[in-house]
């Protein structure tokens, strides 16, 4: 689904939830055991992923040699579990060596937030994924998809331009399970092109789309939208034999937000969704459209559904919402209907959202490369805002989700990850991800060939060290290849230093990512691991420094649970 915010955010040039530091350790600082401390030497640049697995939590680090400069290390608490919902407690605390007792049970993990309605809606959708992918891929393993495997494919019939059709379109935000939720609107369609077909409403409100704004989105998807998703992607799969794929603009999509819901939220809105069932020919009549459809808001410049919205925002924001929604029409077309091996799940929320983020990407691009700065900010713009909010407190939000919570922050994650990869493995990896019938972390170890615990916690490094002046970033933990680069992201240096500096009232950090900071002797760090997301420290050692040691678990003498992957990511800075 497809989340827009009212706010635009200023044109910038291309170019932590945790508890602070104590001042000293005190009486009260925890023992390590002397017995099964690691013992850490990193040259300048060097880093480790330690699982306190092997030794207990207790990681030493040497004293400083030089008598002249000081050292620097970047901690990151992380969690690196593979799966969604795993989360615990964590301390992180300079201790004693000495001979440490036995660790005790583990602490019970923390409760997880409620989502927003928003929230709810996303994961509504991604469950009712997973259920008719379960029902698409019986159903294909049985007498009634064999039969249809025998039969001739139909030759592509487009509907006929001012052509009416009904539709059956998703009304409730926390249940399309029954008919009662769904509406049936008449809708006629008002531009045909060679792989869309554009239906309005016919209950639209007044002062939307003339039919030379729909023709353009028309002309737009044909030739930008539609080429570039499947090159990145995949091909789309056409279950109604239509030979297009079908844009259904319709108020039913406004009324899913309530203008008090979007008021209360800062303008936060559902711009659009596709719906799973639409492509599982198993689901009752009246939850699927039996094809290649995705839904987004129609103009209402007077707010009379929800918030308003002018025909020349919707003009703009709906080349996102399509090119959005059209990547997740791909994934689960490719994932249960195309790669017929398999096909027995739909991809994981969270992944599915950063590929659909990096489509919206895409395509601001294509408009940057035109100079069209005005379109490629309405484009993008939500996506760096998202990426702020989660780099701003990178412990409370989880990078996995088990469906889509809706959350700038995680949605941000989502985004940063996905850009993180593409950077990493090349652009062919986003096709490699959805043409599979693998999910979730298993999908991005398959085709990365790395385990997900390496690449998550090179990832948390490369979201400080990326671009950090006057250090040299190891390659692998870098979101640019070059400085040259202009395809990706200069996060630190470029894009959140310029809005900042444009707008320091909505971007009050420079580089949103502030680890706490705190002398090695001293470090004192709390909060929660939540699935593939860590906590921040920087932990100075002035010149000449004696050694120090560090223990990382649950607090007290509680080990950290190994469902939730615990690592202590370590990089000397200087």
């Amino acid at each position: 689904m497809k989340h827009r915010t009212a706010k635009r955010i200023v044109i910038w040039a291309l170019v932590a939830t945790a508890a602070c530091s104590g001042d000293s350790t005190g009486p009260s600082a925890p023992t390590c055991s002397s017995a099964l401390a690691s013992q850490l030497t990193l040259a300048i640049g060097a880093y480790a992923s330690i699982d306190p697995a092997s030794d207990g939590g207790c990681v030493t680090f040497p004293a400083n040699a030089s008598t002249v400069d000081s050292a620097e290390y970047l901690l990151v608490a992380q969690s690196t579990a593979g799966t969604f919902g795993e989360s615990s407690p964590f301390a992180l605390r300079t201790a004693t060596l000495g001979a440490a007792p036995m660790l005790l049970a583990q602490l019970q993990q923390p409760p997880v937030a409620s989502p927003t309605p928003a929230g709810r809606f996303d994961a509504l959708l991604r469950r009712l994924g997973r259920e008719h992918a379960a029902r698409a891929a019986a159903a294909r393993s049985g007498a009634l998809a064999r039969a249809a495997l025998r039969s001739p494919t139909p030759a592509p019939a487009p509907p006929v331009l001012g052509s009416l059709r009904q539709f059956t379109v998703c009304a409730n935000e926390t249940s399309c399970g029954a008919a009662a939720d769904f509406k049936t609107v008449g809708a006629r369609v008002l531009a045909v092109g060679a792989h869309v077909a554009i239906y309005v409403d016919t209950l639209a409100p007044a002062g939307g789309l003339n039919s030379a704004d729909i023709d353009t989105l028309r002309q737009v998807f044909d030739t930008l939208l539609y080429p570039l998703d499947s090159a990145t992607f995949g091909a789309v799969s056409d279950l109604d034999a239509n030979g297009v794929v079908i844009a259904l603009m319709t108020p039913v999509v406004n009324s899913l937000t309530t203008k008090a819901a979007c008021t209360a939220s800062g303008g936060a809105y559902i711009a659009g969704f596709f719906f799973p069932a639409d492509l599982d020919p198993s689901a009752p009549a009246f939850q699927t459209n039996g094809g290649e459809i995705f839904y987004s808001i129609v103009a209402d410049p007077n707010g009379t559904l929800s918030c308003a919205h002018s025909a020349t925002a919707i003009k703009t924001g709906t080349l996102g919402t399509f090119a959005h929604e059209f990547q997740h029409m791909i994934n689960y077309a490719q994932h249960t209907l195309i790669q017929i091996q398999g096909g027995t799940v739909s991809e994981e929320g969270w992944l599915d959202e950063g590929l659909s983020q990096y489509a919206e990407e895409l395509t601001a691009r294509r408009y940057l490369q035109a100079g069209d700065m005005a379109t490629w900010d309405q484009l993008v713009g939500n996506d760096v805002v998202d990426a702020y909010q989660y780099l701003t407190a990178t412990g409370a939000s989880p990078l996995l989700i088990e469906f889509d919570q809706g959350t700038q922050a995680e949605r941000g994650a989502s985004w940063l990850f996905t850009r993180y990869l593409v950077d990493q493995y090349g652009a062919a990896l986003p096709g490699r991800l959805v043409q599979t019938t693998l999910a979730g972390a298993a999908n991005v170890a398959a085709q990365t060939g790395h385990g997900f615990d390496t690449t998550v916690t090179r990832w948390a490094l490369a979201n400080w060290v990326s671009d950090l002046p006057g250090f040299v970033t190891p390659p692998e933990l870098s979101y640019v290849s070059n400085v040259q680069d202009t395809t990706s992201w200069h996060f630190r240096t470029r894009t959140f230093a310029s809005l900042h500096q444009q707008d320091p009232n909505t971007f009050p950090f420079a580089y949103p990512l502030v680890p706490t900071v705190s002398a090695g002797s001293t470090v004192n760090l709390s909060g929660t691991l939540r699935s593939g997301s860590g906590v921040y420290v920087r932990a100075l050692q002035a010149p000449g420094a004696p050694a120090f040691t560090l223990l990382f678990n649950s607090g007290g003498n509680s080990a950290l649970p190994a469902a939730v992957g615990p690592r202590l990511n370590v990089i000397r800075i200087r």
